[in-house]
């Protein structure tokens, strides 16, 4: 039987796409909560695309004629032209950017923009629009990280032989060098890159052809597909392929963990550029001064890096609980997966840049540092070591130089003031020996292990970090490197 409208009900909205069988408007604030366009119109240039692949294996299997594949990818082109130049606008009334796209494109070549939809439901779309969201993003991030790794090793190897205080418990312990310093930030920066690669080849399949849940009763070609979007292979289970957000977390741990990275040079920076430690400046360009006090410089973007680790974190546990205990396959819980990430990512990148830079511009200070050396008798180790060579046991000499540092307290002197002469006539050991012990600078020299700060083994490691880091832009570029929709879109 025929049923009418209820007259008393709004008229149903063309743009509702979905709403063939619904008589009533959907009440204001369901419409408020329901729609995500205000943060995925983001991933409008990644929906175009992937909307380009299918459309194209829809006109190779025959689904699609081919005067309206010509229609759809035209109009398609249109659309992303706009949205690239900022003239695209969207709407609540449409819910998402799938949704605002269909439409639009509906708009504007008519009825062959109603078979784009053919074998394809917003959950693998969503799905789909993600990883290829992830896969540009985290190209450009791993881009980032080589770079700021490139400015340690160039950093590491201009500061190879610059001796510095190496700290454990922020207690003065044993000399290293400036550049073996930063250099070890570098190892860091490198396993986050290396992270994102493996990421970026788990996440390495196509979702699309999923369906709702369980794929389409139409002969699609999901190879096609991913071959045409530049993915290694499909999905294997259409289930886990439109619930599926691993990748996601995974992208937030990295990008949590990658934020602790930055925190901790943050902090360092902080700690460093005080006149207590009077080891860095940093540049105007990366302080700001006090609405009060005319002296002051303050280290805002190193605390930043800080506090925005926390944010970044918060994002990670965000995305953690929406997803928690889930059923499959797709929920609405899973529109909440794109703030965080979105958030985290920017975050990450923009961290990663102004860290890069602001590292550049530092001025480090040489004499601040050697300086240091000598207040906190960090040089005891090798004087143990010392009395090690002339046949005393390590245990027995360990106690006699905590018994030296311990009067030199007492005296308010140091090594360097009680001099060789003194030391090695207290210890009963030969003077050339302790005079050794007591030179930074030899201290180094016989630090000559792989992974030690002799100034030749920091060099190289700079070597090597410059390497890697190229290795990692060849990788980014990989990534970035537009598939053949993409070359379609554009041509």
């Amino acid at each position: 039987m025929m049923t009418t409208a209820n007259p008393a009900h709004p008229p149903k909205t063309s743009d509702r796409l979905w709403g063939g069988g619904y008589d009533e408007a959907t009440h204001p604030l369901v419409q408020q909560l329901n729609a995500s366009i205000g943060f995925d119109c983001r991933l409008a240039v990644f929906d175009i695309i992937g909307s380009v692949a299918h459309a194209t294996m829809l006109r190779d299997q025959g689904i699609l004629p081919a005067a309206d594949h010509v229609a759809i990818v035209a109009g398609l082109q249109g659309i992303l032209a706009d949205v690239e130049a900022g003239r695209f606008v969207w709407s609540v009334a449409r819910e998402d950017v799938h949704m605002n796209i269909e439409a639009e494109l509906r708009d504007r070549i008519g009825d062959p923009a109603g078979r784009l939809h053919t074998a394809r439901s917003r959950n693998d779309q969503v799905a789909l629009d993600e990883r290829l969201y992830l896969r540009a993003t985290l190209a450009t991030i791993i881009s980032d990280l080589a770079r700021l790794v490139d400015v340690l090793s160039d950093l590491g190897r201009r500061y190879a032989a610059w001796p510095m205080p190496g700290y454990t418990h922020l207690q003065r312990a044993q000399p290293v060098t400036l550049g073996h310093h930063l250099l070890a930030h570098a190892e860091a920066f490198l396993r986050d890159g290396s992270r994102l690669c493996d990421l970026l080849v788990r996440m390495d399949a196509c979702p699309l052809g999923s369906g709702a849940l369980a794929g389409t009763t139409l002969p699609i070609d999901r190879a096609k597909t991913a071959q045409l979007l530049g993915f290694a292979g499909v999905t294997h289970n259409s289930l886990d392929a439109v619930a599926d957000r691993d990748h996601l977390v995974e992208a937030l741990a990295a990008a949590s963990l990658g934020m602790l990275h930055l925190s901790r040079i943050g902090e360092e920076l902080v700690l460093f550029s005080t006149a207590e430690f009077g080891f860095v400046r940093l540049t105007d360009a990366f302080t700001t001064g006090s609405s009060l006090m005319p002296q002051k410089k303050n280290p805002d973007m190193a605390e930043l890096l800080r506090g925005k680790s926390g944010r970044v974190v918060g994002d990670l546990v965000g995305l953690l609980v929406a997803l928690k205990g889930l059923p499959l396959a797709y929920n609405k819980d899973l529109q909440e997966d794109k703030e965080p990430l979105f958030d985290a990512l920017d975050t990450w990148a923009a961290c990663l840049q102004v860290t890069a830079d602001m590292l550049a511009a530092a001025r480090w200070n040489r004499q601040g540092l050697l300086e240091a050396l000598d207040r906190g008798f960090l040089l005891a180790t090798d004087l143990a070591d010392e009395l090690v060579r002339c046949g005393v046991p390590f245990r027995t000499a360990h106690e006699q130089i905590a018994e030296l540092v311990a009067d030199c307290v007492r005296h308010r002197t140091t090594f360097a003031a009680m001099g060789p002469a003194a030391i090695a006539q207290r210890l009963g050991v030969p003077q050339a020996g302790i005079a050794l012990a007591l030179d930074v600078e030899h201290s180094l020299a016989l630090r000559d292990l792989p992974g030690a700060p002799h100034p030749k083994r920091v060099r190289a490691e700079g070597v090597r970090t410059r390497r890697l880091a190229a290795k990692l832009q060849q990788q980014a570029a990989r990534w970035l490197a537009p598939c053949p929709a993409e070359g379609m879109l554009r041509a």
